[in-house]
């Protein structure tokens, strides 16, 4: 009996013996022309679980001639990893002798332990190889990431996890002749294991121990009765899905959306976390095109807090489905930066004198407030006059769409900008209270 987990076991060391990440170590790649060739450059290798990372790590291992040491960052201190280095730089001094340092988990050493690392790294005396689950772009010192090839793992199709499943039964160091188990059954652990290869061992290994020698599908299926998602909230999963539900409603694809919307409350996210964003989206991508977006996903969010899940689930549902469906816009958005921007680059804004409060009859022998026209004394309820700082261009910021209820805003908004910047109101600037 082995004491090993299987994939431990069925780990490849060679490139030929490696499944999946083609576009990464394929024949002909610029990392497979490295590894074969013993000239690897630093490199991270970001991914999530099981997709090969450390196993390309131990594959470069067993091909090169250089010194290879492992470290894991949770483990490791800031004086262990300087002494790696110093032993590295004495040897390439004395031996001329390369070293490969791969560290799994290298998101977790902390900025210290990265400093220490950078200028090793950066004079070619460490050859980096680094392994994260995490964005390394965010995670990474950007100094570091400069210094290296990123490569950007993917969780391995289901085809690629047959062959590793297949591989596993047919190895010495696995199940070879000992084995029987149903082709569906086979593909019922490789779906379950959604990308990782880990997983697809662990539930094969763990199939065997608790099934015995022969598995059926409905044995594998009783076994495993229900589908892991990857889904981390407080990982990168966390930004890749919420930013794939968020463009799903804004390219009204209703159905995606609810896809992307139950893979996260499946996963434990936080339903205020989603109301949350949907709020922002009723204004940000849908205004005034549906003004009542942001009503209802308000009513939504209310009714979830009065009945909690996981009934509260519809209404979820519901507010995605009333976004994603509606007409969209972004021209709050605009007209919001827009103005934003002409505060900005604006050196001084001053109010007009006839927009300016004057609850003194002393400040009205100023022209403070004198010349203001009552809009609701005018027919159209709109009257010919200067709103905007003084001196400053009228701009319009808010262009309303064609879309939606936004159409009818479009028209009106015609009319009133001719009224108002057709006949402007002249602009006198009075002196200020104590000169003259």
């Amino acid at each position: 009996m082995h004491s090993e987990p299987l994939a431990y076991r069925l780990r490849p060391k060679s490139l030929d013996e490696f499944v999946g990440q083609e576009d990464i170590v394929g024949p002909g790649t610029p990392l497979r022309s490295s590894i074969e060739k013993d000239t690897l450059q630093s490199v991270i290798l970001a991914g999530p679980p099981g997709t090969g990372k450390t196993t390309l790590a131990h594959i470069i291992a067993q091909s090169t001639q250089a010194q290879f040491v492992q470290l894991n960052a949770v483990m490791s201190g800031v004086k262990e990893l300087k002494a790696i280095c110093l032993q590295a730089e004495e040897l390439q001094t004395n031996l001329q002798q390369r070293t490969v340092l791969f560290v799994d988990e290298i998101h977790r050493f902390n900025k210290a332990q990265q400093d220490a690392l950078l200028p090793f790294v950066e004079r070619g005396i460490v050859i980096l190889i680094g392994a994260t689950t995490a964005n390394p772009y965010f995670e990474v010192n950007s100094a570091i990431l400069s210094r290296s090839h990123v490569c950007l793992l993917t969780p391995l199709l289901q085809k690629h996890l047959l062959t590793i499943l297949k591989r596993a039964l047919g190895h010495e160091q696995g199940y070879a002749g000992k084995i029987t188990i149903q082709e569906d059954a086979l593909k019922h652990l490789a779906r379950i294991a959604n990308g990782d290869a880990r997983i697809a061992l662990n539930t094969l290994e763990l199939s065997i121990l608790t099934i015995g020698k022969r598995i059926s599908l409905e044995q594998a299926e009783k076994l495993f009765n229900a589908r892991t998602h990857r889904y981390d909230k407080t990982e990168e999963d966390h930004y890749n899905i919420i930013s794939a539900f968020i463009k799903s409603m804004r390219g009204s694809d209703v159905d995606a959306a609810l896809v992307w919307l139950f893979m996260m409350i499946e996963g434990g996210e936080d339903p205020r976390f989603l109301f949350r964003r949907m709020l922002i989206f009723a204004s940000e991508d849908i205004g005034n095109a549906d003004p009542q977006a942001l009503q209802l996903v308000t009513s939504a969010w209310q009714s979830f807090e009065l009945v909690g899940v996981p009934e509260g689930e519809f209404f979820l549902a519901h507010a995605c489905i009333y976004l994603s469906q509606a007409p969209k816009s972004n021209a709050i958005k605009k007209a919001m930066y827009g103005a934003k921007t002409f505060v900005q680059q604006s050196p001084q804004l001053e109010v007009p004198p006839h927009l300016r409060n004057a609850p003194v009859k002393a400040m009205r022998a100023h022209g403070i407030g004198q010349g203001y026209q009552y809009p609701h004394d005018a027919e159209e309820g709109i009257v010919a006059a200067e709103y905007f700082p003084l001196r400053a261009k009228p701009q319009n910021f808010y262009m309303p769409t064609d879309r939606g209820y936004e159409q009818q805003i479009r028209e009106r908004m015609k009319k009133i900008r001719s009224i108002l910047r057709n006949t402007p109101v002249s602009a006198t600037s009075p002196l200020p209270l104590g000169e003259g």
